[in-house]
Parts: structure tokens; sequence; C-alpha cells
């Protein structure tokens, strides 16, 4: 039986009387709508405040609907330091529904007078039980702005009654790792940060032991903390690797400032090393981002030219591992690897055709990867900026488990059903971790006994070019085919059809942008003169057909 409407209003009001005392001290500008998009919200620092605490509001009720603990971190990943954002991890450590994704934006945007409205809007659509108890978990990155920001979502929280552990400064896969642990009553490990690096560093150390006898120049890794939270939980784990690995650590927040000029997103975009590092030919460095979910590796060789080893290198060397233990172990599980159309057609080329591992490309996006990743035994996933980690399904790790307990199989197996056990074990599942992926992707490249250019070597990507064309309003671009292939304006993708027949092993896409009124065009060719003459000949026909404004784009050269 439901409780009639009006004495429901009753039972709740009390609640809101310390919400409406609590929210007239975080205030919000008149007139600001924002949107919950993929990276949850985002925007100038100074204009976040009412955001916390609304969305502090929004873990608590989440929490209460979902029976379990809710995590909220304050970032804003690889965006300039005056900006700071914050997105909600549900109960497995994944993003959040995006139902709720509707709430935070409908949350968000109401105005000050229409906030309990709202409030009581969502508790009434999902049905929540406002006696239940609610747990909140909150992180937060080191901009200057996040102390007072993080304090305004534990206000929030507070405001309706919810309980809350604040974490302090972590990377948000910590964040995520803490949740997760927390809602598997701590069957995934315990939610500390202690605990977390025990776990990943032992398996780490365990993983290394198979490596036959690494030098210690084997052993070294340059990487570059992007001035953030990364470079903090490095130097905090450091001694727990017990010199299995040695890190030189540069742009480490002592002095530079947060992503400037550095991280995994600049190193990526700008194809060159960060400042603030020494690198030595054939070294292999690493670059995290601001927040530590993204990883990128790079050296330059003997003639000073720049080499970067993406998010497709990193899939490929971690899906060739695995499926080579899969055979020494003898299990029968199914291994894919996710991709979005960004992928370089060299590394779908090779995992197709040379590793025989099946390819899926989903739309861009990290939650749209993820869920892919989901439907396989083991499905690894990495965007080409370095987000990304695998999955195991549950029968996955329960055979794993089982080949790695039997006495009565012969070694070969023996050793490849460890190895697997802990490579399930350095890997975050819950979200893409710059900490876990460096280490596995160190002890792959130990076990194997792989320099950088072995591993760049595997595949040469296709020269491609990435643009952008500003447009009056990028919903008139529709997509279809995991972003392949653009529905409308009429005629752009015959357009971009006979464009890219001009050119040989070409393919080329474009998509609006989640974010901003622009086209983002994607091409790649046999030379970097093709790939570069095609971007510009598909931006040309995006300005034309969808509403192009400002000049004309121009020749690259």
């Amino acid at each position: 039986m439901t409780t009639p409407h009006c004495s429901r209003k009753q039972t709740i009001m009390p609640q809101f009387k310390e919400v409406s005392t609590q929210s007239g001290l975080h205030p919000k500008p008149a007139g600001l709508v924002l949107q919950y998009g993929t990276a949850g919200f985002r925007t100038n620092a100074k204009q976040l405040d009412h955001i916390m605490f609304r969305m502090g509001l929004l873990a608590t009720l989440r929490s209460k609907k979902t029976k379990a603990t809710i995590g909220v971190m304050v970032t804003a990943s690889h965006n300039p330091e005056e900006d700071n954002g914050v997105k909600l991890v549900d109960p497995m450590g994944e993003m959040v529904t995006p139902t709720w994704e509707g709430y935070a934006t409908q949350l968000a945007n109401a105005e000050q007078e229409d906030l309990l409205a709202a409030l009581q809007d969502i508790i009434e659509k999902e049905a929540i039980h406002m006696s239940q108890e609610a747990n909140v978990f909150v992180g937060k990155d080191t901009r200057s702005s996040s102390a007072s920001l993080s304090q305004a979502v534990l206000d929030g929280v507070s405001a309706l009654g919810g309980h809350s552990k604040d974490y302090g400064l972590v990377t948000t896969p910590q964040l995520h790792y803490m949740v997760c642990c927390q809602n598997t009553q701590c069957k995934y490990g315990e939610a500390t940060v202690e605990g977390y690096y025990k776990k990943l560093c032992q398996a780490f150390i365990q993983l290394t032991k198979n490596a036959s006898n690494c030098t210690d120049d084997q052993k070294h890794l340059t990487v570059d903390g992007a001035n953030g939270i990364g470079a903090l939980k490095v130097r905090e784990m450091e001694s727990q690797l017990k010199k299995e690995l040695h890190i030189s650590l540069f742009n480490d927040g002592s002095e530079g400032k947060l992503n400037h000029q550095c991280g995994a997103d600049f190193v990526k975009v700008q194809q060159k090393p960060p400042t603030g590092i020494k690198m030595n030919p054939g070294e292999r460095c690493c670059s995290f981002d601001g927040d530590a979910d993204r990883i990128i590796y790079y050296y330059t060789d003997s003639e000073g030219k720049f080499h970067l080893l993406d998010g497709d290198k990193i899939a490929t060397l971690i899906s060739t591992y695995l499926k080579e233990l899969l055979t020494q172990a003898g299990l029968d599980l199914e291994i894919a690897v996710v991709q979005t159309a960004y992928a370089n057609g060299s590394s779908t080329n090779y995992l197709e055709n040379t590793m025989k591992v099946i390819v899926r490309c989903t739309k861009t996006g990290v939650k749209h990867l993820h869920h892919a990743a989901q439907e396989f035994d083991i499905g690894v996933y990495f965007e080409a900026n370095g987000h990304g980690t695998v999955l195991f399904s549950k029968a996955a790790e329960e055979k794993i488990q089982q080949l790695a307990e039997n006495s009565n199989i012969n070694d070969e197996r023996k050793r490849a059903a460890l190895l697997l056990q802990n490579t399930v074990n350095v890997i975050n599942q819950t979200v893409g971790d710059a900490i876990s992926d460096m280490l596995l992707i160190e002890a792959i490249l130990a076990i194997k006994g792989m320099t950088i250019q072995q591993w760049d070597a595997i595949y040469s990507d296709l020269p491609n070019r990435q643009l952008k064309v500003k447009v009056s309003d990028r919903r008139v671009i529709d997509t279809t085919d995991a972003e392949r292939r653009a529905v409308s304006p009429a005629g752009l993708q015959e357009a971009i059809d006979s464009l890219v027949k001009n050119y040989r092993e070409a393919r080329s896409f474009v998509r609006p942008s989640g974010t901003e009124d622009v086209v983002r065009v994607y091409a790649e060719a046999e030379t970097q003169e093709s790939a570069d003459a095609l971007a510009r000949d598909v931006s040309l026909a995006v300005y034309r057909l969808a509403g192009g404004v400002g000049g004309e784009p121009k020749p690259l050269h």
C-alpha cells in the first residue's frame, strides 16, 4: 500500500528543514545551466559550490535507493587548474546510471526556490524511503579549489542525514576502488588506500618473479605525474614495490602547474614529450593525466624521434599477453578487445587478423566501452587517449582460481594459471587506473622480456589527423554504426565516402562533440600528407553541409 501523498510530504519535510538552511549557504547563481556529461559536471571552479552541495544531496538519495555506499569524486581530470568538477560513483565502482545523470542535471539547474520541489520529485519518482540509512565516500584531487568544494559535498550529505567518509586526497580510480570494496564486503579488497597499494603491489611482485634476470636498467621507468594527485600516490606506493620497479618521477606537483604542458592529454594531443622531464633515447616513459585515470607511454629513438604508444597499443599488448596465457593454461575463455571509431586501423587489423581476437566497436565514451566489455569472459577496453582497463566475468575469475589451486596439472598450465590469478589482482576492474595499468604493463614487459621498441613494433600506426569544425548547432549531425557513419545532414556521408576513395588505406568519420558546438573529424590514410588532406577535405564538406561558422577550414600545409 502506498502512503497517501500528503502524509509523505509531512514525513519528509523535517528532513528538508536542514537542506533549506544549508542550501542558503551554497546558493545557485540565477540562470546558470550546467549539464551532467560523461565526465560529470566540469567548469570553472567558481561556479561549482552549489553543484557540489546538491551532488551531496543526490549521492545520499542514490545511497538510500541502492541501499549501498555511493562515491563522489571532486576533480576535473585533465582540465586546466582553475577548473573543477564532480562525478558520482555507483555501488560496484561504475559510473552512475543515465537516469540518475538526468536527475543530477535537474537538481543542479533547479533555481534556489525550486530545490526542495526538485528533491521531492526524485524521491517520489524513485519511491525512496527516507528512513533508509545512507553512506557516501568522498575524495578530491590536488586543485586549490578542491578542499572547499569537497566540504560542500559533505555538507550536502549531512543535510539529508547521510553518513560520509572523507578520503581526502585520492586518485579517481582509488575512490572507485574503495566504493567497490565497501559494497562487496571487502571481497574485492580492503577499502583503504593502504589496502589498495598492498593488493596491487603484492600482485605486481608475484608477477615479476616470472621475469627472468631483469637488469636494473630494464626495471627503470620515467613517470610524468602531470603535477597532480597521481604523483603524490606513486610516491606513497613506491616503498611497497620492493625495488622491483625503479621510478623516476617528474612533474610531481612541487613546482609546476597541474596539467600545464604535461600529462597524458598534453602528450597525446601535442605528440611530444611533456616539459619538465629528462628523457634518454630508448628509455620507457609514461604520463598520467590530472586525476590518474589515463596513462600513455612513449620514448625517443636514437635519432631523437618521438614515439607514442597510446591506448590502442596498450590494449594490444595486454590482450596478446592474456591470450597467450589462456592458451598455455588450456582455458577456454572468450577474450575481446573493445575499441571506438578512433582506434587506429592498424591495431584493429592486427588484433583481428594476426591475433585472432574478437574486436567490438562502440560509441565514444568510457561507459559504452565498459558496458560492451562486460559481455565477454575477458573484455579489454582502452580509448586511444589511454583510459581503460580489463574486465573478468565472475565465471572467468572462478575458472582461473580453480586452475591455480589444482595440484593435478602440469607445470606449464600451473604457471600460466598463477600468472593469470596475479594479473587479475593487479588490475583495477572498476575503471581506467593509471597506477594499476602502469604496474600491469611493466609486469608484462618484464615477463615477456620486451623493450618498449619491440612493443612499439608489434604494428605500425596508420598516419592520422583529427580536426574540429565550428558549427552553429552540433545537433544537425546524427551518426550510426558506433559513430562511424553520418545519418544526417543529407549528403554528408556520401561526400565522405567519395572523398575517402581518393586515398589509399583511408578511412574517415565525423561526430558531434559532447560538450561544445564543434564537429570532430577523424581521418587516416597511408601517408601523413594523405591523412592531412583527407581530414581537410572532410572538414570542408562538414563546413558546407552542416552549417559551419567562421572562415572555411584552411589547408594544413
